[in-house]
């Protein structure tokens, strides 16, 4: 009983560290967050991943966490995007950002946009069909990640 109760207490601490992260800027402009964010993409090779959402988010903290902490998708993120945060909330709805991301706030809390290094919008992402229970799953984050990176979007266009 006593392990049941500690093993409680430890998830309910946990989670209440997850949630009062601060991993949006409230504040920030958006665009030029995604301007930034762009030319590193351009310099290193790599695409941006935006994650647009916001601190009142579960889900977006809840993938947050998830993408710093799993080993292989961080590593994933690491080595072909630039990860950015863009906020999205009551004080700060980023409308610039939202135009230049095509609106993704329509799918919901976090939305996903991969833009190419010359900040062209490759695709909008709806995160439910990454989750898997209270979470997020492996897999499904993995397989989205590696289909949508500059080398293998860029070679399969090639193909055509």
């Amino acid at each position: 009983m006593k392990k049941t109760i500690f093993f409680i207490m430890l998830m309910l601490l946990s989670t209440g560290v997850i949630f009062s992260q601060k991993v949006y800027d409230e504040k920030q402009d958006g665009d030029k967050a995604l301007t930034q964010a762009i030319d590193k993409a351009k310099a290193d090779n790599k695409y941006v991943f935006a994650m647009v959402g916001g601190n009142w988010c579960k889900w977006c903290l809840m993938f947050n966490d998830f993408a710093l902490t799993n080993e292989k998708v961080k590593k994933t993120l690491d080595d072909n995007f630039i990860f950015i945060h863009i906020n999205y909330s009551k004080g700060n709805e980023n409308e610039k950002a939202m135009q230049r991301l095509g609106y993704p706030e329509r799918f919901g809390f976090p939305v996903f946009v991969i833009l190419n290094e010359k900040g062209e919008r490759v695709h909008t992402q709806y995160s439910a069909y990454l989750e898997q229970g209270e979470g997020y799953s492996e897999k499904e984050v993995l397989f989205f990640l590696n289909n949508w990176t500059k080398q293998v979007v860029t070679t399969k266009s090639k193909k055509k």
